[in-house]
């Protein structure tokens, strides 16, 4: 903790208020702040500092979106979601540091187009092939770029929103779907080591950011430009994937 510079300990400030936003009011936002903890910390060590603020915000959202939940669908997906842990663990458990730093940006890359094209494509992931296909193709990216990188909120909400979900039925089902992952997740962190003390310590200064900006999000969502702040987070999770790509 004593080498994080002012700078650092900013920028991860405003990471842990985003993080806590992305679950309440702005889904899809948390990607920025996947980019921003890529690039203060360790690439590895980022993942699973992260994955405790992101289970944090899980609970806020589960409060208030508990009764608006699809677990016909959150069975659907489950076993896609299984294998795409898997294969995340897999991956983690080989690469280096260096190797997860790239794979980061590039999922997060990935993941922007996937933003991009999402309001396209809902229509035709909606009308063609089965729901048993889309579960197995969404089902197994979004659990690999959760496990590898956090940012699997764009694959999932393209899958959710092309089942027509009401809003509050979307939110409520990301909100559980997120909160069960991410849990699943911590004993796999845990033994790659990717939850550390240094970690948890960051963690501790971080929640009280966490809290405000899912409290906030509730409030924030009526009132914020939705499209210009969507325009913003790719611009700045952009940087920030070209940042790890290169650096």
């Amino acid at each position: 903790m004593v080498e994080l510079t002012a700078l650092a300990w900013a920028l991860l400030a405003v990471a842990a208020l985003i993080t806590g936003l992305s679950k309440t009011a702005l889904p899809g936002a948390g990607t920025l702040s996947v980019a921003i903890f890529a690039a203060v910390l360790p690439a590895k060590q980022s993942t699973g500092t992260l994955l405790l603020l992101l289970i944090v915000a899980d609970v806020f959202a589960v409060v208030a979106y508990r009764r608006d939940t699809n677990w016909r669908a959150l069975l659907r997906l489950a076993p896609a979601v299984v294998v795409g842990l898997g294969l995340g663990v897999v991956f983690l458990a080989l690469a280096d540091d260096a190797w997860v730093r790239k794979v980061i940006g590039v999922i997060l890359l990935a993941v922007i187009v996937v933003t991009l094209i999402r309001r396209r494509m809902v229509a035709t992931v909606a009308g063609s092939g089965s729901h048993r296909i889309a579960a197995a193709t969404y089902g197994t990216l979004g659990g690999f770029t959760t496990m590898v990188a956090n940012a699997a909120g764009p694959v999932m909400s393209m899958y959710f929103l092309a089942a027509r979900f009401s809003v509050k039925e979307f939110l409520g089902t990301a909100a559980w779907f997120f909160a069960l992952v991410n849990l699943s997740k911590v004993p796999f962190s845990v033994g790659l080591g990717l939850i550390t003390v240094p970690g948890l310590l960051i963690d501790l200064v971080l929640v009280p950011a966490v809290v405000i900006g899912a409290l906030s999000g509730r409030w924030l969502a009526d009132r914020l430009d939705q499209r210009l702040f969507e325009r913003l987070v790719i611009v700045f999770t952009v940087i920030g994937a070209l940042y790890l790509l290169l650096f």
